[in-house]
């Protein structure tokens, strides 16, 4: 754990006691800070003080002491309606952060490389954080990705921290800077949270304006919104006049960046078109959208020193990531892929788009109104074997469409999608790729996948 130094004597509110924010009311007393930490629920308030943080009920509070509250991410302080004690800190001029934020205030000396988007956020997170050490960089790697900020290790100025950065961190990290920042695209997600698409939008850019002034960005130039805030960002002279604005892409060419042509990853940042390395036959990286994440790991890469020799030799020892196309065991001719953090269309779309003869298990808590983000890729399903509390309204969407059952629940979803893909005679894949939340039915989508995991492992 970190020890937050900056508040020392000062008096700092908590709110919201999951993993982050019991890992910041921690790090702050340890750092000499007079915390005041509360929690809606019972539970968590009871496991805080059994880890010896100091309980105040911030609806109680005498907030004329308090200066900054750090306020969990999943709790709103806008939109639909700010949180009463958000509000209460809003009404009080006290600031509103989250620990990422204190991060960046203790470990002043580090490097910092902020990873945002809609998708692909944790796998270009972890595959930066793979090519630093393959090149024996210190490195630590969390933030949205699952570590709390402040479980890291103290890094010095040889050092970085590759940070997954949600909407809801950005919206709370005025302090960080940031030496690469980098958005890899924007679909619609959590609009509800931030007013509409425009906050949504507006929420992502942040990644920018948290960027040093001799910092790198990276946007990706596969959608229409990161595209317009490219030019933007060049219009405004950001960036150095837009030198150090770097486009990416996993389908086509992007001048003065990195981009994948014909399965080839190609770095153009010097002009120089230099073919660096097959990506097609990565198999822990299928697909365009994941070469798009490759290409913004490279520039990243680049960024930091690193030679192109030892990235594409790390590009082709990364193992990939649990419940993102995690290819599970293949039994026969069929294939069986743990998709579970696919929980929009885009992102189900983008697995979709990798396979073929596809049994396809989808459902849950639907957090869209049209399934217009797969139209394109419908054509691969065999069926669909709809679960959760969505099953009824993708039967409706889908009707003419797909051929599909409505299945329930995820057990019942595998041994129909297994029996039919064994029957079918060709080389076909289960695919679990919801395109919606979890919560209807699992605790997350971790343990949905983790669900679909250990059913697949015992299918003979």
């Amino acid at each position: 754990m970190i020890d937050v130094t900056a508040f020392k004597d000062q008096t700092v509110a908590v709110m919201g006691l999951g993993k982050s924010g019991l890992s910041a009311a921690r790090a702050l007393s340890a750092g000499g800070a007079n915390v005041w930490a509360w929690d809606d629920g019972e539970a968590r308030r009871k496991e805080a003080q059994g880890a010896g943080v100091n309980l105040a009920d911030l609806y109680e509070a005498d907030w004329s002491k308090i200066e900054t509250l750090v306020l969990s991410p999943g709790i709103p302080h806008t939109f639909p309606e700010p949180h009463a004690i958000a509000a209460k800190a809003s009404e009080n001029g006290a600031e509103i952060i989250c620990d990422v934020d204190l991060l960046a205030r203790t470990m002043l000396d580090a490097r910092y490389v902020g990873i945002s988007g809609t998708n692909g956020k944790s796998t270009t997170t972890a595959l930066i954080g793979h090519i630093l050490k393959t090149a024996g960089r210190p490195v630590e790697i969390g933030g949205n990705y699952g570590i709390p900020a402040l479980e890291l290790e103290p890094l010095t100025s040889d050092g970085a921290y590759v940070l997954e950065l949600s909407s809801y961190q950005l919206e709370r990290v005025p302090s960080i800077a940031l030496d690469v920042a980098i958005l890899l695209n924007i679909t619609p997600d959590h609009l509800n949270r931030h007013g509409g698409m425009d906050g949504y939008v507006a929420a992502k850019k942040i990644i920018f304006d948290r960027a040093k002034d001799d910092g790198h960005a990276i946007i990706g130039m596969e959608d229409a919104n990161c595209r317009g805030l490219s030019l933007e960002m060049m219009v405004s002279g950001a960036f150095q006049g837009g030198k150090n604005l770097t486009p990416i892409s996993g389908s086509a060419r992007v001048p003065g960046g990195v981009y994948v042509e014909n399965g080839t990853l190609i770095d153009d940042l010097d002009y120089g078109q230099t073919k660096i390395m097959d990506v097609s036959g990565l198999a822990t990286l299928p697909g365009g959208h994941n070469w798009q994440n490759a290409a913004a790991a490279y520039a990243a890469a680049k960024f930091a020193g690193i030679d192109a020799g030892t990235i594409a030799a790390a590009l082709q020892s990364f193992a990939g990531l649990a419940h993102r196309q995690e290819l599970i065991r293949t039994i026969g001719r069929v294939s069986y892929v743990n998709d579970s953090k696919g929980t929009n269309t885009e992102a189900a779309s983008r697995a979709l788009a990798c396979y073929e003869h596809i049994h396809w298990i989808a459902g849950g808590e639907f957090k869209e109104d049209n399934l217009d983000a797969l139209a394109e890729q419908l054509s691969r399903i065999d069926r669909a074997y709809l679960i959760g509390e969505a099953a009824d309204t993708f039967a409706g969407l889908l009707q003419g469409e797909a051929d599909l059952e409505i299945c329930g629940d995820l057990a019942t979803a595998l041994e129909k999608a297994h029996e039919n893909a064994q029957a079918s005679g060709v080389r076909a894949t289960v695919l679990l790729s919801p395109a919606c939340a979890s919560f209807d039915q699992f605790e997350n989508f971790e343990a949905r996948g983790d669900a679909f995991r250990q059913m697949v492992e015992v299918l003979s």
